[in-house]
Parts: structure tokens; sequence; C-alpha cells
């Protein structure tokens, strides 16, 4: 645990609840500004809203009034009727300060003002006019906002009558209404509403002094916006917008400026039919006021939180670090060897579980310390047994290796004297019997020592018990008719599923071993089944086996005793076969009676018969056909090993480079001008060179893939796995003639590349 652990507690703390609380007042900040936004636009839009409907209601009565103006036509005879309904036009529409009568042609025929006396038939010509022209066109004209004495704005209202002689009516309005309505208009706090007319030019609002200046509103942003809106509207109308006097059009909320440069919420609204606009502006400090107490409050209440999530932290993680603390330090009381110590733990959680553990591993400790030392001695004492196991395996082999040695020198030096040719023939046998013994040994140490080294390849199988059955009685009928006794195999027709190679020879040692401690009677060897199993069995009438010997005679040179001298063994059967067995997971029984005789039982698994099953195939001993005047390249660096080998080839028929180096061998193939048949390579070359590369120097120099195997004394299992990663065979020195005799047969059956002429003379 390191000593930050409590404040990365607290940090950790802190900052989820941060973050949790960050998340929170974010989105009700979020929230609440859209919330504000949307209630602030639905306002200043009912406000617009209103307004422009007011000032349509405004406009409509007025042309309403106007209207009965139209009815009648004019002449002497109707002036009196049109005088009485323009005084009455004028009397219900008070905003209406003036109406003029033109005839068809443009002419004034009639004006009553409310401030100038009437007119009558003035004959004034007004046909050039824009009220009269757009009128007679359109039917109805809105004029442009116009101020009388500085100060009142007016504009002009004509309509067509209802027929081209009613000629068109002009009233002149007071727009000081407008003025009315949208000072009644309040906006917030600071806000403030105004209308703008076609051309943009400021016609009501509460500051009078901007109205009255003609103020172009055309440059703000929520104006222009506006207008062009407008204008995609009145195309969408197609021309009709004076025709529909009750459409309307209402504006989006946006940002933008006033004309003092304030950042203000705008939102608008169309006056029909002049086509005029209506703003209710909002200044956005004023609108995002809320908004900015409602994140200050945030703020508050996120800092009263940070201030209690850090108390919490700091308590939080006190009573999670100093239970830890404690464990911490129990631990390294333990690992200091005070393992007396209880950690103290009350917290009811895991936490309290976990010392209660450290507490129980504490005792387990000091109960094993406690029993440490015998287990040591113990142990001493198994490495000791071993030690003097190896030494007298060592002593053993080397006793059983000298005395096959040291009959080879008495009978070599028995060769030096004058003899007769039966005796040195007799000799020379006696001279192979030796050398066989030597052979045997070594080979059973081979095994040995791959079996120990787990090199030995296994290669599982089912086939017919009754092929190695057949197998063992041809090769043991002899032995046993040698020495007077009876021998017998049973028949099986089971099939069991094991490798058969080494399941040959586990029973091949089993058997030989019974021969061997058999002087009378006989060996029977036979199988039972038991539960999926095959057991087979070979029974001897031997010496016996006391029950405390069973154990001791699966170790190396045990032997019982040595009755028959001339069948002695060399104590490595059994031996092997226990290694074989738990190699391949075989279990092992033995029964014995002294002086009566002995049962040694392998379980192998049945398997179900397949008669489509390949069958092992027994290769025998014989002596093979040897091609004559095949090359044979021998390398080794020890002159004696030159010698004989290229003695022996010599003998069956063979021509042969003997090196012992890659380089004096290529160069004797090269004065020969061919290639040879096989190269047989020592493992282990001088210079640090091995046989594998050599051979493949060979090979690449001479451009043939030439066959080849390797002889080595090296009984590494890693050099048996190198060879067989790069597709050599390897025989193990001491190697028996007839031996290297079938591996040269084996290896020349290969065919060779031809040699070319360019290679030889490379080569040259």
């Amino acid at each position: 645990m390191h000593s930050g652990l409590f404040l990365k507690y607290v940090a950790m703390f802190v900052a989820v609840v941060i973050l949790a609380l960050a998340i929170n007042g974010a989105s009700d900040i979020w929230f609440s500004y859209h919330e504000q936004q949307a209630l602030l636009v639905r306002i200043q839009r009912e406000q617009v809203k209103s307004a422009a409907d007011k000032i349509s209601q405004f406009l409509n009565e007025t042309m309403t009034g106007l209207s009965w103006e139209t009815q009648l036509s004019w002449s002497d005879t109707t002036l009196n009727d049109w005088k009485f309904d323009a005084v009455r036009v004028m009397r219900q529409v008070p905003a209406l300060t003036e109406i003029v009568q033109l005839d068809a042609t443009g002419r004034e025929q009639f004006r009553m003002s409310r401030e100038a006396p009437d007119v009558i038939e003035s004959h004034v010509d007004h046909s050039q006019e824009a009220a009269f022209i757009q009128a007679m066109a359109n039917k109805v004209y809105y004029g442009p906002v116009y101020f009388i004495a500085e100060s009142q704005p007016h504009m002009t209202i004509a309509m067509a009558g209802v027929g081209p002689e009613f000629g068109v009516v002009v009233g002149q309005v007071n727009l000081t209404f407008i003025w009315d309505v949208i000072s009644q208009i309040r906006v917030g706090k600071y806000g403030q509403a105004y209308v703008v007319d076609e051309a943009a030019r400021l016609i009501a609002s509460p500051d009078i002094s901007q109205v009255l200046r003609k103020t172009d509103m055309s440059g703000l942003k929520q104006v222009q916006k506006a207008r062009f809106d407008l204008s995609r509207l009145q195309a969408a109308r197609s021309g009709k917008l004076t025709d529909q006097p009750g459409q309307s059009f209402e504006g989006v909320e946006m940002q933008g400026v006033d004309i003092t440069g304030r950042s203000v919420l705008s939102a608008y609204a169309e006056v029909t039919p002049p086509g005029w606009l209506v703003f209710a502006e909002l200044p956005a400090d004023e609108a995002y006021a809320p908004l900015y107490s409602s994140v200050l409050r945030s703020g508050v209440v996120i800092l009263v939180a940070l201030v209690l999530a850090i108390f919490a932290g700091l308590l939080l993680a006190r009573r999670m670090v100093v239970p830890i603390r404690a464990l911490r330090d129990g631990a390294v009381r333990i690992g200091g060897g005070d393992l007396g110590q209880c950690i103290s733990i009350n917290t009811g959680d895991e936490l309290e579980a976990l010392g209660e553990q450290f507490n129980a591993m504490a005792a387990r400790l000091e109960e094993s310390y406690a029993s440490l030392e015998g287990k040591v001695e113990e142990r001493t004492r198994q490495l000791e047994v071993a030690n003097q196991a190896k030494s007298r395996f060592v002593a053993a082999a080397s006793h059983d290796l000298r005395q096959p040695l040291h009959a080879l020198g008495l009978f070599v030096a028995q060769l030096h004297g004058r003899m007769r040719a039966s005796e040195r023939k007799q000799i020379i046998q006696r001279i192979e019997a030796a050398l066989t013994a030597m052979n045997e040994l070594f080979s059973a140490l081979l095994d040995i020592s791959k079996l120990d080294a787990g090199a030995t390849p296994v290669n599982v199988t089912a086939f017919p018990v009754a092929q190695l059955l057949t197998h063992a009685e041809t090769t043991f009928a002899g032995a046993a008719r040698e020495k007077a006794l009876s021998f017998r195999v049973v028949p099986s027709d089971a099939w069991v599923r094991s490798d058969f190679i080494l399941l040959e020879q586990i029973v091949f040692n089993l058997i030989s071993n019974a021969l061997r401690y058999t002087r009378r009677g006989g060996v029977l060897v036979g199988c039972r089944k038991r539960d999926g199993q095959l057991r087979l069995e070979v029974w001897d009438t031997g010496i016996g086996i006391a029950a405390d010997q069973h154990d001791k005679i699966f170790g190396e040179f045990y032997r019982l005793g040595e009755p028959d001298r001339e069948h002695r063994g060399l104590g490595l059967g059994l031996a092997i076969v226990d290694r074989l067995c738990r190699l391949l997971a075989h279990p092992t029984e033995v029964r014995s009676t002294v002086g009566k005789g002995s049962r040694f039982a392998v379980w192998v698994p049945i398997a179900p018969a397949d008669k489509r099953a390949i069958e092992v195939s027994v290769v025998t001993r014989g002596q093979p056909d040897f091609p004559n005047g095949k090359l044979a390249v021998v390398i080794d660096d020890d002159p004696l090993v030159l010698e004989s080998m290229g003695g022996v080839f010599r003998r069956w028929g063979c021509q042969v480079v003997a090196a012992d180096s890659d380089s004096k061998a290529l160069q004797a193939i090269t004065e020969l001008g061919r290639l040879p048949d096989v190269i047989i390579s020592d493992y282990s070359l001088a210079n640090g060179r091995t046989g594998i590369e050599t051979i493949e120097w060979l090979r690449r120099e001479l451009a043939a893939p030439l066959p080849a195997f390797l002889i080595s004394g090296d009984t590494d299992p890693a050099l048996l796995r190198e060879a067989k990663k790069k597709g050599f065979h390897l025989l193990h020195k001491p190697v028996d003639p007839m031996a290297l005799r079938a591996m040269f047969n084996q290896a020349v059956r290969r065919p060779a590349a031809a040699p070319s002429a360019s290679t030889m003379e490379a080569a040259k």
C-alpha cells in the first residue's frame, strides 16, 4: 500500500461528487436556459402579434369607413348624400382627418377636412398621383407615412368605387393611434416595441424623437431577417397581399442589437395589409438574468456540496484506509517472522474477513515453520539416498563395463602369442561375446537415459495382442529349449491400445528375466480380460522373490542371485520395464513365492477390433543384400574410429573416403570424380563443428541431396531431438556392425542425384 492511498481515496470521492454535481448543474442550466428562452419567445410573440392585430384592426376599420363613400357615383344630385356619408364616416372614424372625392378622370369633386373648410368642385387634377393610379389599378392603395407639422405621422389610404364611374375616395389617416398601441406594450423592464414600414423606416416607437428623425432601421440584423422572410411570404402569396388583408405573418425569435448597439432578443409580426413589421425587443442581459441567477445558485450549491464531499471523503477514506494500514503493518510483521501477532479489524465487512485470513495464514505458517526442520531433514535424507543410489548405479555400471573390458584385454594379449587356429577362433568368439555384452549394457543404459530424459517417442495405436504373442513365441522358444525349459504362449483374440514397440520391449524383458531365473519347469505367457483391461501375464517356476524385495527389483543393477552364470543378466531389465510402464500409464503387478516362482502382469487398455488397422511390421536382423562398389564417406576426428570403420566398409566391398574434416573429405571426393552414395559422420568433430553442419556443407558444395546418417557417443536427449528435426538417423557408439550394415543398406537405397559435369568441375 502506498502512503498516498488516503489522499487518493479522498480525491476520488470528491471528484465523483463534483462530476455528479457538475452534470446535474449543467443539465439544470441547459434546461433552464431553453425554458427561459422559450418563455420569452412566447411572451414576445404574443405581444407583437397582439400589437399587429390591433394596428391591422385600426386600419381595417378606417378602410371600412371609407368604403361607404365608394358606394355612390359623383353628380350634382348626389352631393348632399355624399356629404352626409362623409360626415358620418369622419364621426365614426376619428383617425380620418380628411376625405377627398375624385371622379373617374382624377379631378377633385369634393374635399372635407377637420381643420379646413369644405371644398366643392375644385376640379384639381390628381390623375397623376400614386393614390389615384394605384387605387384604380388595385382597388386599394396604402401610401407612405408622412408627418404634419413635423410631429404627427399620417398616411394616405385610397379606395376605388364599385365601378369605374364611381371614381376614387382618398382619406388622410392620423397614425397617432399606433403610438398609443406601441406605448402600451411592456417588454420586460427595459425592453420596447416599435413599428417599421415597408422601407424599414421607424414609424412608431416609445421614443418619439427617433420617429421624428425618420430613423432608418434597415441596418439592424433582426429587421433585415424579418424583411427577407416577409418578402418570401409575399412572393408565396403570388402578389395578392392587398386583396387578402386578413393574412398575417409571425416571425421567429432571434438575437440582434438595437439602434444603441445593445444586444437584444427580438420577435416580430406582420401588420396586414400595408406590410409593416412590429418588433418587440428585450435586452439580453435582462432576458438571461433569471438564468444567471440560476447559475449562481447552482454554483453556491456545488460549492456547499463540495465542502460536504471533502468532509465525507475524509471520513470514508479514513474508515477504509485505517484497516488497510492495519493489514499492511500486520503483513510486515508476518514477513519479519512475528507469526504470533494478531491483526484486529472490526469493520464487519470484507476487510475484517481479510484480516482473519491473515491471522489464519500466520497460524499456518507458524505450524509449517515448526515442522519445516523435520521436512528439511527428511528431504536431506531423501537426497542422500538418491545420491547413494546414483553412486551405486555408477559403481555397478562401472563394474559391469570393466568386466568385458578386462576380458577383452586378456583375450587380445593372448592373440599376440603363437596358437593353433582352433584356439584363435575360440578367442575371437570370446572377444565377440565380450563385445556383445558391452553393447547390450550400453544399449540398456541408453534406453534408461532416454526414458529418464523423456526423449522416448510414444506412438499409441490399436493392434491385436496375438501379433505380439506370436513374435514372443518365435523369439524365446529356442532359448527355452537350450535350458530344457517348457515355454508356452496362450493365444488371444483381444485388441489393445498401446505402443507396439514399447509394449513388446516390456513383455520381452519380463520373459527374458523369467527364463534367466528359472532352472526347471517352464514359463507361461497369457492374457486375462478384467473390467475393460487386458492383463498380460508372465508366469515362471523360478527361484521366487521375497515380499520385502518386490520394490527393490525395479532398481538399476539389482540382482537377486546368479544361479545361472552362463545367462547372467545386466540387472537393468526390470528397471526399463518400470520406466516404460510409467511412460505408457500401464499399471504393473508382482506376485511371487520364494522357491515356487513368480507372476508379473501388465494392465493394458482393451480396444475395439479393427481389421483395417495396419499391422506393425517386425524387422528381422538377417543379413540384407549389400550392394558392392558403393562409395562411403566416413568423417571422424578419431584416427582409430576412421581406420576401423574404413576397414569394415572395405571388407563389405565398398570404396571408402575416410577424413577427419569436411574440407579433406571434399578434396578426396573431388579427386575421385564421383559423388558418394552415403555420408557417415560423427556428431562431435574438431573445431566445434558438428556432423549436421558437415553433412549440410558437403551437400551444398556438391549440389546433391546425398544420403547420410550420424554416429555419436553422446547420449544427450537434446542431440536426438536435433538430429530428428534435421531428418538424420543417429546411431550411438559402440555400434553393432550388423546395425551399422542395416543402416547403410537403408540409406543407399535412396536414389542419389547424378553429378553434373559442371558440379564436378567446380568441385575440382
